[in-house]
Parts: C-alpha cells; structure tokens; sequence
C-alpha cells in the first residue's frame, strides 16, 4: 500500500491516521552542528549555507579543539549534538561547554539504528540533521561541580 494511499485511512475505525512528509518537519535548531567523535579525528558538520567546506575533520588535540570551536562561532553554530561510544568526548564536550555552545551529548544506539552510513563523513552529517530537527536527546551529564567530585574519587581507587 502506498504512502497516499494509507493518508486517508481509519485507524480501528475511530481516528484517521495522518503522515507527514520529510520536507514538512519543522526545522527546531537552525544553528544545530554535528559531530562524529573518533579516537584520533573528530569528523563535524554544519549547514550547507554557513561554509563552503561545511564538512570538516579535526585533530584531538588541545589546539584543534579549540580551532573546531572558533570555526563552529565563526559559522554562526549555537547548538551542537555529538556522538561517541567511548570517552573521547569529554575534552570536546568541555571545551565547547566553556565557549558558550549548548551541546548534548547523544547515545550512539539511537543514531546507529539507520542503516547505510558506512563513514564517520555520513554520520556527522547524519547526527547534524538529526540534530537541526530537534530528534535527539542529550544523555545526563551532572554540574561541572559533581563531576569534578567524581573525577577525584575515581582516581583516589
């Protein structure tokens, strides 16, 4: 059955049952920035309309952290969503916390269960759609305070 064909169709004879094409949902973040978190590169993506290379690669270092910073500004970006299945996030997540971004950081289980993104390129721009649309939510992260507690408890085992 087709997608127009289903649009006028009765759900269990009470309501009917509307969908929505792709092209209709509502842009929520317009700023929105993606980012794939690696172990040795960090793959990010902006909106097409804000750079000409709208789809970068950066270093783990220090320096290219806060390079990744000054480009996500200097393309106007004001929310960032990121992925990562280890704890290379962290320095990332800081350092953009501290430039003022309101960034969340997305379990890879809810990004990762739409096949054919075979590329960390793909999936940046995947987590930045996502994002621009308002379909992802932030996993918890306690006040910088607690974390710091946590950080030398960890270390005093």
């Amino acid at each position: 059955m087709s997608k127009q064909q289903n649009q006028g169709k009765w759900a269990k004879g009470k309501k009917k049952i509307q969908f929505k094409n792709l092209e209709q949902l509502e842009q929520i973040n317009l700023n929105a920035a993606g980012i794939d978190i690696g172990a040795t590169e960090h793959w990010v993506s902006v909106p097409a309309d804000t750079d000409e290379e709208h789809v970068r690669c950066f270093s783990c270092f220090t320096s290219d952290l806060h390079a990744l910073a000054d480009w996500l500004k200097k393309c106007g970006i004001t929310t960032v969503a990121m992925e990562s299945t280890g704890v290379d996030w962290i320095p990332v997540f800081q350092i953009l916390e501290i430039k003022g971004f309101e960034v969340k950081l997305v379990n890879a289980h809810y990004i990762k269960t739409v096949p054919g993104r075979k590329s960390d390129i793909l999936d940046c721009q995947w987590i930045q759609q996502l994002h621009t649309y308002g379909l992802l939510s932030g996993s918890f992260r306690p006040d910088d305070q607690v974390c710091v507690l946590r950080s030398y408890i960890r270390a005093s085992r």
